[in-house]
């Protein structure tokens, strides 16, 4: 009798341990699954933003090129027209007043001639896309602060390339929101864009002496209703799969961009 009860006890806590086992075993087993159910659907969501974002970006850009063809084949041809039509008024027969009037017309017609070319050449990107990435910032860096009081030098690694066009257009356009809100709000006397090619890795700097942002500031302005160019800046980093972190120092203000490259032989 004895063994038989020995027995049935074994038998017994085998039976619980068994229990307890399968039920441990269950829990871990719904938890992992739970587990993987999140990332899956965080994975998704992921990817639905970036899908979206994406496409927002895409759809800007075609309405970039939209305007740009705009502006220059019609907007262009029309004050082409109106410049022809201005310089056939024969000065001559005009006093000395509307002589005045008359060169004065001139001179603020082909104005604005040359700054629709340029809108439409930035918007338009085509020396981004006929000599790439570095070139096309050096082109608007020059254009853009010509003329002005800021000394603005660039230093870019020529060594750069990739196989995808649309993320240097990305990395373009984030590049001249940045200068355009440093020429508009820093008040900088000096500024510096530069490059590093190295490891399939792209980092851009900006530097500027004058008065910049925090990466908090950045954080919290490209949220709120006046900070569109800002999100735009955030929303083709995103898609970029890249960051970017604004920093100062006793010299002045960083802008650093991080961005992995696809390279042709990476493809």
């Amino acid at each position: 009798m004895t063994k038989d009860l020995t027995f049935l006890v074994i038998m017994g806590i085998a039976v619980m341990l068994l229990m307890i086992v399968s039920i441990l075993l269950a829990v871990i087993f719904n938890q992992r699954k739970k587990s993987q159910h999140r990332t899956a659907m965080e994975k998704l969501r992921e990817q639905q933003q970036n899908q979206l974002i994406e496409a927002a970006v895409r759809s800007e850009e075609t309405e970039r090129h939209r305007i740009a063809e705009t502006l220059h084949d019609e907007v262009g041809a029309i004050l082409s027209s109106a410049k022809l039509h201005l310089l056939g008024i024969k000065s001559e027969v005009l006093d000395e007043k509307d002589k005045k009037l008359h060169e004065k017309g001139r001179e603020l017609l082909n104005e604005v001639i040359q700054k629709v070319r340029g809108i439409s050449h930035n918007l338009h990107s085509n020396i981004l896309k006929e000599f790439g990435l570095n070139e096309a910032i050096r082109h608007f860096v020059k254009k853009l602060t010509q003329e002005t009081i800021i000394n603005a030098t660039t230093n870019l690694d020529d060594t750069y390339k990739t196989a995808n066009a649309d993320d240097d257009i990305s990395l373009y356009r984030i590049v001249q929101e940045l200068i355009n809100n440093i020429l508009k709000y820093a008040h900088a006397s000096e500024m510096l864009i530069s490059s590093s090619f190295q490891n399939q890795t792209l980092d851009l700097v900006i530097f500027h002496n004058g008065d910049g942002l925090t990466q908090e500031q950045f954080e919290e302005l490209r949220y709120q209703k006046d900070g569109l160019g800002l999100k735009n800046i955030q929303n083709r980093i995103i898609l970029l799969k890249g960051n970017i972190l604004f920093t100062s120092g006793t010299e002045g203000y960083r802008i650093n961009i991080h961005v992995p490259v696809k390279t042709a032989q990476h493809e």
